[in-house]
């Protein structure tokens, strides 16, 4: 919005030329979210206690500890992260870009989802939520779309194609094939940050690490020159989305300030699944699909932990891991819940460094 109204008024004010710059608009787009949280943060989770009382419903067959620790936490504080994400997106971004309402509306159709999943929680006062059919029917049909809004908003070659990591020249061409692909790394990447959310502060910081590593990444695909340089695969007007990824890290920041351990509010469902949701949808734009595969390798990994786990319980009768997802395992093990986020954040940021770095090896 800024960037619609003040840009054009640059030759009578110069330093409205500031909005032109991306890195500009992403570093405001940061600040501004940051700032949102800090503000409606308190009164929002004292809302939000007040309203649920006992908070958000624990897992009976969960870890022991949890009965003690999370227990009257309330949860929905996703809203706190998409309040202060959607609106320092439409403060600083150029609202003509279809980029950006592509993924803010995957974010917001995600966190709707989610918060009809919370909501159900918190009023029956038990775990069960949306079922599981009707969640996942949701999900795939905005993720359809948005994955046919993207190909028809990109031409040939880069339409329906997928880019491969390390290989520069390399497009596959899926056709029409592309849309289930896309539907599968969208909502793949939303059920996997939900799998990660366990913890406080568990899921969070990994999310603000791949936002970080895909506003690098969305900057350079969409600037010609530094694609060309880099050698990946330019797709014009993607560059916008470095300003909705530096939103949502400094909504990230804002949201772990009151999530920190002993958190004070719980993501839930509205957070978890809206924000694993945006990271699809700006791969998918992007054409960096695998690489999340390698950024978001944390919520891989929990994922393919859950996956183990039920595939070996019901083919065996043996369970591979104490408890899954895979945090839980840890916890089991006897380490302590501090020491395990700590250590998966380090992983997350490992991963995040790897997946930078496939913008340089060609």
């Amino acid at each position: 919005m800024l960037y619609n109204l003040l840009y054009p008024l640059a030759d009578q004010v110069g330093v409205f030329n500031l909005f032109k710059y991306l890195t500009f608009r992403t570093g405001g787009a940061v600040v501004t979210a940051l700032l949102v949280a800090f503000l409606i943060g308190p009164a929002l989770i004292t809302w939000l206690r007040k309203w649920q009382k006992q908070g958000q419903p624990i897992r009976l067959d969960g870890p022991e500890s949890h009965l003690l620790t999370k227990k009257g936490t309330p949860t929905m504080g996703g809203f706190l992260i998409l309040i202060a994400l959607v609106v320092a997106t439409l403060l600083w971004a150029d609202l003509r870009s279809h980029y950006v309402w592509i993924v803010l509306m995957v974010t917001l159709g995600y966190g709707l989802i989610g918060f009809l999943d919370d909501f159900l929680k918190v009023s029956k006062k038990n775990t069960k939520g949306l079922p599981g059919k009707l969640k996942l029917a949701g999900q795939i049909a905005i993720a359809l779309i948005a994955a046919g809004w993207v190909m028809a908003l990109q031409r040939e070659p880069m339409s329906g194609a997928m880019a491969v990591p390390f290989l520069k020249a390399v497009l596959i061409q899926l056709g029409w094939l592309y849309l289930p692909f896309a539907v599968l790394v969208v909502v793949g990447a939303s059920n996997a940050v939900n799998l990660t959310d366990g913890l406080d502060g568990l899921a969070i910081v990994p999310v603000m690490i791949a936002s970080g590593v895909f506003a690098v990444i969305a900057y350079l695909v969409g600037h010609a020159v530094f694609a060309n340089y880099l050698q990946i695969h330019y797709v014009a007007g993607s560059g916008e989305l470095a300003v909705f990824c530096g939103a949502l890290v400094g909504a990230g920041l804002g949201f772990l300030w009151f999530n920190a351990p002993p958190a004070m509010v719980f993501m839930g469902d509205t957070g978890s699944l809206a924000m694993g949701g945006a990271l699809g949808a700006v791969s998918v734009v992007t054409k960096h699909e695998l690489v999340l595969a390698i950024v978001g390798g944390l919520f891989v990994l929990e994922t393919v932990s859950v996956i183990v786990q039920v595939v070996s319980f019901k083919l065996t009768g043996k369970r591979v891991f104490r408890m899954a997802p895979l945090h839980h395992h840890f916890e089991k093990k006897g380490w302590a819940e501090p020491t395990v986020v700590i250590r998966f954040w380090i992983i997350a940021s490992i991963l995040g460094l790897a997946g930078l770095a496939t913008l340089k090896l060609r």
